[in-house]
């Protein structure tokens, strides 16, 4: 397989992740950092991260648009519900 086409699927694997996410929007941020140790907000600086390697600036509310497919706070607004205690004590154990 050449770079090319690697960096296609790679490139696809991410949309896809992405739109895994968005139809799941009832997973919440902390359900994913507390299974797996990241969340939206972790691809969102990754992907502000990456580009400011390669010499583009896109801030991290930008990437978070990208991410959310939406401003952040419109979806906190209407996605976004409170931790629960458990939730807080599963993370907190973690870090």
């Amino acid at each position: 397989m050449d770079e090319q086409l690697k960096t296609e699927i790679e490139a696809a694997t991410f949309r896809r992740l992405l739109r895994h996410l968005d139809e799941h929007k009832e997973v919440q941020n902390i359900d994913l950092m507390n299974l797996a140790s990241f969340c939206r907000n972790c691809l969102s600086k990754w992907y502000a991260a990456e580009a400011s390697e390669r010499g583009i600036e896109v801030d991290y509310d930008a990437a978070r648009e990208r991410v959310y497919g939406m401003p952040y706070s419109e979806w906190k607004e209407k996605y976004r519900q409170p931790a629960s205690a458990e939730q807080l004590a599963q993370f907190n154990q973690q870090s």
